[in-house]
């Protein structure tokens, strides 16, 4: 069965999450099926990799809308390029709607994993301007028309009927998120720890993610006002999403090194084995996501045997176990664009209290450790996801 596989994100341009679950996934789908995958960026030496496509250069400047554009422009040379392939599988609205032409012009299958939904982001028209309001119009069109959409959690999946009533229930199938435990797991080295200025004898808390809204970085920054001053905090965050929300984050990080001393903030993409060495020796990882269908960075973290302690919305309640592998932190939104807590106060300090606990008991931090390690090797392989894809696109056959 060909299959083309469509993405904003694949090796080595991966930033975020949705990148990270297309490398896996396409790797253990090219096994099962004759894979084709098609990306935006340079060009790959990848032998999967049938294209990587560059916008239009006439959409180039720095207009918010016109990022949204270029998008649009990519997304119509995949769908030239799809040509003869029998089912195309789209990752976020970056493709979706690449995958929604190709289905209308070839007459086959359409399936879309949802990696975020753009109502649930309200904070993007803070990034995108005008072009917000396309990129929720392509991912609508998309989302309303697809053969099949994958949620990649529970918590997604009601999210999405939510948000698009319009679509059939019946076409929105649970495949979780995956991770490769034979590549994540805890390094007891310390010499990137060492190179970073990081101290292995003090205990540290670590927060991996981009300098976005949806994140949750500036609550982070709220709660470490109130971490013990005997914890660290390690922010691995590089480019901020918007210039305002650059300063708004480092005006913060000022603030808090003013107040109790110096952030160890890693401003760039890590290689993964430095990555996996800072999470080893965590005290705790956090994730103080305001949304988040699943959250595969906290995968990362446990199949390192760091604790988590992570805001309990969207899919992170799936992954994380309450007082078993980590702590989850209530979060009410405000429901304001800014996805603020309605009690921002209390929720920094409530965050803030989970982390010192682990703080001060690395005994309990170790068993969460633990039982973290074991419930990402019991639950979240990407073998297992694969064959639940395959399985979808045969089930899809016209």
């Amino acid at each position: 069965m060909k299959i083309a596989l469509l993405s904003r994100e694949y090796p080595p341009e991966v930033y975020g999450g949705a990148g990270v679950h297309v490398e896996y996934l396409a790797r253990e789908l090219a096994p099962l099926v004759e894979l084709a995958v098609h990306c935006f960026g340079g060009a790959r030496s990848l032998p999967e990799v049938a294209g990587a496509y560059q916008p239009w250069s006439a959409l180039d400047g720095d207009a918010p809308e016109l990022a949204a554009l270029r998008t649009l422009s990519v997304d119509l040379l995949m769908a030239k390029a799809v040509r003869g392939t029998e089912l195309v599988h789209t990752h976020t609205w970056y493709a979706n709607f690449a995958g929604h032409l190709a289905k209308l012009m070839y007459g086959v299958p359409h399936v879309m994993t949802s990696h975020s939904l753009e109502p649930l982001r309200p904070w993007k028209a803070e990034q995108l301007g005008g072009g917000y309001a396309l990129s929720s119009y392509c991912e609508k069109t998309s989302i309303e028309a697809a053969d099949a959409v994958i949620a990649v959690s529970a918590g997604m999946r009601k999210d999405i009927l939510t948000a698009y009533p319009a679509v059939d229930p019946g076409r929105v199938h649970i495949i979780y998120n995956g991770i490769d435990p034979s590549q994540f797991q805890p390094d007891p080295k310390t010499d990137v720890l060492e190179r970073e200025g990081i101290d292995p004898s003090r205990p540290y808390v670590v927060f991996v993610g981009r300098v976005t809204r949806q994140k949750g970085i500036v609550h982070l920054l709220e709660a470490a006002r109130y971490f013990a001053p005997e914890v660290d905090l390690v922010l691995c965050a590089g480019e901020p999403d918007t210039k305002e929300m650059g300063v708004e984050v480092r005006g913060l990080v000022a603030e808090l090194e003013r107040s109790r001393g110096p952030v160890h903030w890693i401003e760039k993409m890590m290689p993964r084995p430095e990555l996996i060495q800072v999470l080893s020796h965590a005290r705790a990882f956090v994730c103080p996501s305001i949304y988040e269908p699943f959250g595969i960075v906290n995968l990362e973290a446990m199949a390192c045997a760091a604790p988590v302690v992570a805001s309990a919305v969207g899919g992170i309640p799936e992954v994380v176990v309450d007082g078993e592998t980590g702590y989850l932190v209530n979060f009410e939104s405000d429901g304001t664009p800014l996805g603020a807590p309605k009690d921002r106060d209390a929720f920094a300090r409530a965050f803030a209290a989970r982390v010192n606990e682990l703080a001060f008991d690395p005994v309990r931090a170790a068993a969460f450790g633990k039982a973290g390690r074991a419930r990402v090797e019991a639950m979240f392989s990407w073998s297992a996801i694969a064959k639940q894809t395959a399985d979808l696109y045969r089930s899809l056959r016209k």
